[in-house]
């Protein structure tokens, strides 16, 4: 009996601290300290050096030193072997410390060294012309799938207006615009709108679409007309040959998007993944490069402190509130350039552009049509546009209500394309056809 009921008492004193006094007044247990050895505290306040060192020479460092002293096999962490080992591990290597002999045949030909290892150097990208179609056809089918899955699930096709004209720049405008119209994954018909003098293409450019043909649908078409000299009067003469190819595609009732690409403009690839969520009338950004033609006199110009403040590029495009709708338009101040622009085509002064360039928008074919299954009526008819000698200045003259307009590119915020106008003199003469031999 007197065993079993001191047994609660010696349950509930294991649970207490070693150096609590006992209730019976006896002396206190002697288990042993908290601390059971000073090896054990020594290991502990060098732990915590060790941390307190990592945060100043790193976390390698602490690693190192204390998977060293902690599984170090002699007695001393200070030992002879400890230290080595540790000034091995932060140093560099010993061989590491020089550079490497070259390998041999070094100079020989189709041999580059670079640091110990060679690279080859193949007459060739690929030795197999055949192989390597092979991987770029797996690449287009790879690319192919990605879009089917991530992009546009129906996209629409586009139609490219641009007008054009014989003149020394040409071929390299197109050639430009070319490339950029191949690299677009959605199908895409080219319509190519060239003034011409008594109604006859010029040989120039019909053999340039000629060869244009096989990459992509070309649809070459003449504006009776000869380009002015004046810039303001050829702006206006270039919004009219886009109207005669927006009839065009009324007529033929062409469906797509409509997108206006000048042939000297610059244009990014998203831009026509952007235009595939329009509905009827889009607009985007619209950077300006806006230079002189005459590199001596800008080198001579020193721009005034407050040119080099006010130096930001312009934007043109639809500006939205905070609720990311329609709430006006950024357009071209051209008052710093008063007096200072060009008149002609070619001349040295800077170039300027409208006040909203048709670049800048993309509209549904459909809004052209006669009949047309949910047309808006805030659009005005095609037939009536443009004449009695009305001039239109940019694609807001076909429409009735501009606030309509749906803003594209993140509502404004991203540039999607630079306007660019770089021409030769009106008088300069440049071989057509002609080609460099290997000069070297």
């Amino acid at each position: 009996m007197k065993l079993s009921a001191l047994q609660p008492n010696r349950r509930a004193n294991s649970f207490r601290s070693p150096t609590a006094a006992p209730h019976d007044g006896g002396a206190a247990p002697s288990d042993g300290p908290l601390i059971r050895s000073p090896a054990a505290l020594f290991w502990l306040l060098l732990h915590a050096i060790c941390c307190l060192l990592s945060l100043a020479l790193g976390f390698r460092f602490s690693r190192f030193l204390f998977l060293l002293f902690l599984f170090s096999p002699s007695s001393s962490p200070f030992s002879s072997s400890g230290l080595l080992l540790l000034h091995r591990s932060t140093d560099i290597p010993p061989s590491l410390s020089q550079p490497p002999p070259p390998p041999p045949n070094a100079t020989a030909a189709g041999r580059i060294v670079v640091g110990r290892h060679g690279i080859r150097v193949r007459p060739r990208p690929h030795p197999d012309p055949a192989e390597a179609m092979r991987a770029q056809r797996i690449l287009d089918r790879v690319q192919r799938e990605q879009r089917l899955q991530y992009g546009v699930k129906y996209p629409r096709p586009l139609l490219i207006v641009t007008p054009t004209y014989s003149r020394t720049f040409q071929a390299l405008h197109l050639t430009g615009l070319l490339h950029s119209l191949q690299l677009i994954a959605y199908p895409l018909t080219w319509l190519v709108v060239e003034a011409t003098v008594g109604g006859a293409a010029s040989n120039e450019t019909a053999a340039f679409l000629a060869r244009s043909r096989s990459r992509l649908p070309v649809l070459h078409l003449s504006f009776p007309g000869r380009v002015p000299l004046r810039w303001s009067d050829r702006h206006r003469f270039e919004s009219r040959m886009r109207l005669h190819a927006l009839r065009v595609i009324k007529e033929r009732r062409l469906d797509g998007i409509v997108v206006f690409a000048d042939d000297s403009n610059i244009h990014s690839m998203e831009l026509f993944d952007d235009i595939q969520n329009v509905k009827w009338v889009g607009a985007v950004s619209v950077g300006i490069l806006a230079h002189s033609g005459n590199p001596e006199t800008v080198a001579q110009r020193q721009p005034s402190k407050e040119e080099e403040e006010n130096s930001t590029v312009p934007v043109q495009g639809p500006a939205c509130n905070y609720s990311d709708q329609l709430a006006g338009w950024h357009t071209f101040n051209s008052l710093p350039y008063v007096n200072k622009s060009a008149t002609f085509v070619g001349d040295g002064a800077t170039v300027l552009p409208r006040k909203l360039e048709w670049a800048g928008f993309v509209l549904n074919s459909r809004l052209l049509w006669k009949e047309a299954k949910g047309k808006p009526d805030w659009v005005r008819d095609l037939d009536e546009v443009g004449r009695n000698g009305e001039e239109i200045e940019s694609p807001l003259d076909l429409l009735k209500d501009a606030s309509f307009v749906e803003p594209l590119g993140g509502c404004g915020k991203k540039i999607l394309l630079w306007w660019l106008r770089v021409e030769a003199r009106h008088d300069s003469k440049f071989p057509p056809g002609l080609v460099f031999a290997n000069l070297s």
